[in-house]
């Protein structure tokens, strides 16, 4: 595949944000790239004709009852059957923060067995309590399934920031031990939080901003096309958007946010 021929849809609703950001970040990279309300993708009845498909952050509907479960309920009802459709024809699926929330309040991840009808994982409420807006580190723990990340050498340290009320990735008690050997098993582990030297961080705050389980950030499903994460790569994509920027001798053109989109480019050039 063509990269300028790679299509991108950038969903918003009510209470997204940053849309733009990841619109702008598709289109440096050379592909079409579009931000559209859901409503008008349901009326248009064409989410087939797109290769990535991107849930952004912000807090959709207000983050009423739980954040991103209004807009889950919703998708899921309106689209339902042609998102499983997207998922099952290997196109690929971005959930960024409250994107994040939404893929995993809508049961397509972990998506152990497939699309679960209910949740198998919560994006609780951060420990400690209240918003964090911070720049953290990750470790990239995938070893190359998923398509977001596999351009990025395993055990990499990367450097994003988040902003969230509601990231604390968790798992049911009861089951934390065998979902957890199931996410490394099937390689859906993709990133940890850690300090800038790639020393996990164990629960401790702030390197680990929210409480998350096993300090996870991110996650895909066991096919590989679908990963969500709480930080923000949008954010970090341009050197200037770092917030030492001004303080640095020499940096790069770009933030590692870039390597992220890339990847996925990337993998539609190479593969299809």
């Amino acid at each position: 595949m063509k990269r300028e021929e790679i299509k991108v849809s950038v969903l918003r609703v009510g209470g997204t944000n940053c849309d733009a950001e990841t619109k702008r970040a598709f289109e440096e990279l050379g592909v079409q790239a579009e931000i559209l309300h859901a409503n008008e993708l349901v009326r248009r009845g064409n989410l087939l004709e797109y290769h990535v498909l991107v849930f952004p952050g912000g807090f959709s509907y207000g983050d009423y009852v739980r954040a991103g479960a209004i807009w889950a309920k919703w998708i899921m009802a309106k689209l339902g059957e042609e998102l499983k459709a997207f998922v099952n024809e290997n196109r690929f699926t971005l959930g960024i923060c409250n994107g994040f929330q939404v893929l995993v309040e809508a049961g397509f991840l972990p998506g152990f067995d497939g699309v679960s009808p209910y949740p198998e994982a919560v994006l609780a409420t951060n420990f400690p309590p209240g918003y964090n807006c911070r720049w953290i580190h990750l470790k990239h723990e995938n070893r190359g399934k998923c398509a977001f990340t596999w351009k990025i050498p395993h055990g990499k340290v990367l450097r994003l920031p988040v902003a969230h009320s509601e990231g604390r990735f968790m798992f049911a008690k009861e089951k934390e031990k065998e979902f957890l050997k199931r996410l490394c098993d099937n390689d859906q582990l993709v990133f940890r939080y850690c300090d800038r030297n790639g020393e996990y961080a164990e629960g401790r705050f702030p390197t680990n901003p929210n409480g998350s389980f096993y300090d996870i950030a991110g996650i895909c499903n066991p096919e590989g096309n679908i990963f969500g994460l709480m930080p923000h790569p949008e954010r970090a994509f341009y050197w200037w958007q770092q917030p030492d920027w001004t303080r640095q001798k020499q940096m790069l053109q770009y933030g590692d946010g870039k390597l992220i989109f890339e990847s996925i480019i990337e993998y539609l050039v190479e593969k299809f």
